[in-house]
């Protein structure tokens, strides 16, 4: 039997990956190669259970399911029983092509009697028979030890920092929004060949922000905030403040993955940021004002990797840091 690549996307990704099977088949024009999204369903059940399954045979295939776990239950569950079709099915290889890895703030004993959400995720993917992980800005770089099986880190510096030299934006400088972000804020101003700006800051709580200070120079910058997620964006918005407080002519940020929940939209849109800069891992709410977001898409760059991976070429040159 010949060996055949299938792609599947569950109900989260749908359209995501819709745009790198389009993708796909732009890479693939001159070697005669035509792609497709195969068909699969969800039958749900009254009690809110349901059933994946594929309308379409994968036996002998390597399959790449694509799936953000965004929101995150049900979405990794979804995931999970897609991944346990497949094997049953008789698949050669089961890839899941993961472009928002949630759970990934948990990747560690912050404090007593806490799980570690992140290894657990992993373990429930391996028992659920995946071959390897593709995914994109994990919130921790650590969480690929977590698994025994390939993983690939996508880096989405490769779509930001071109798209930010596209905008000539002069006297550019990187922040990151906390001393976390410092090391992704440093590979940024590298390539972009300017100045960094640290901000540190200290929380009451999840999701609430005490207090923010800025360390570097800051005067007449226009800033670039650079993180791999925005979530309630409280975080952003202040750090943002003090920023413009510093005397910072402009303020932007470049997040990859758009969580986006609760009071994010508003506080985005009433806020001193200029622009908000995502990727298309996670798509963005329907029905509110994004009229300060612009969206860079990721799938290109997963087009290309997924058929690297599959015709097991080298994925090096597809990365920036």
């Amino acid at each position: 039997m010949e060996h055949r690549m299938e792609l599947f996307a569950c109900r989260a990704s749908k359209d995501f990956a819709c745009k790198v099977v389009d993708e796909l088949n732009l890479i693939g024009a001159n070697a005669g190669e035509k792609y497709h999204l195969g068909a699969s369903e969800v039958t749900k059940f009254s009690d809110g259970e349901f059933v994946p399954s594929f309308t379409d045979s994968v036996r002998g295939a390597t399959v790449f399911i694509l799936q953000s776990t965004f929101p995150p239950t049900e979405n990794l569950m979804e995931l999970l029983l897609t991944i346990d079709a497949a094997k049953r099915a008789s698949a050669d290889k089961v890839i899941a092509v993961m472009p928002y890895f949630g759970w990934a703030r948990q990747d560690r004993k912050d404090k007593p009697r806490v799980s570690i959400g992140a290894k657990l995720v992993a373990n429930l993917l391996t028992a659920a028979g995946v071959d390897r992980i593709m995914t994109c800005d994990l919130h921790a770089d650590q969480i690929q030890g977590f698994f025994d099986l390939p993983v690939d880190h996508i880096y989405a510096s490769k779509v930001f920092i071109p798209y930010l030299r596209s905008l000539n934006i002069e006297n550019l400088a990187i922040a990151a929004p906390d001393m976390g972000g410092a090391k992704r804020a440093n590979a940024y101003a590298k390539e972009l060949a300017c100045p960094v700006i640290i901000c540190h800051k200290s929380r009451e709580r999840a999701n609430v922000v005490a207090s923010i200070t800025a360390i570097g120079e800051v005067e007449g910058k226009n800033v670039v905030i650079v993180d791999d997620l925005i979530d309630t964006a409280g975080t952003l918005v202040k750090a943002a403040e003090v920023l413009m407080e510093k005397g910072a002519a402009s303020v932007r940020a470049c997040a990859t993955h758009a969580v986006l929940s609760g009071p994010a939209y508003d506080r985005i849109n009433n806020s001193c940021l200029k622009e908000v800069f995502v990727t298309d891992t996670i798509p963005l709410k329907e029905g509110v004002d994004t009229s300060k977001i612009k969206v860079v898409s990721m799938a290109e760059t997963f087009a290309a990797i997924i058929r690297k991976v599959y015709n097991y070429e080298p994925i090096s040159t597809e990365f920036i840091f």
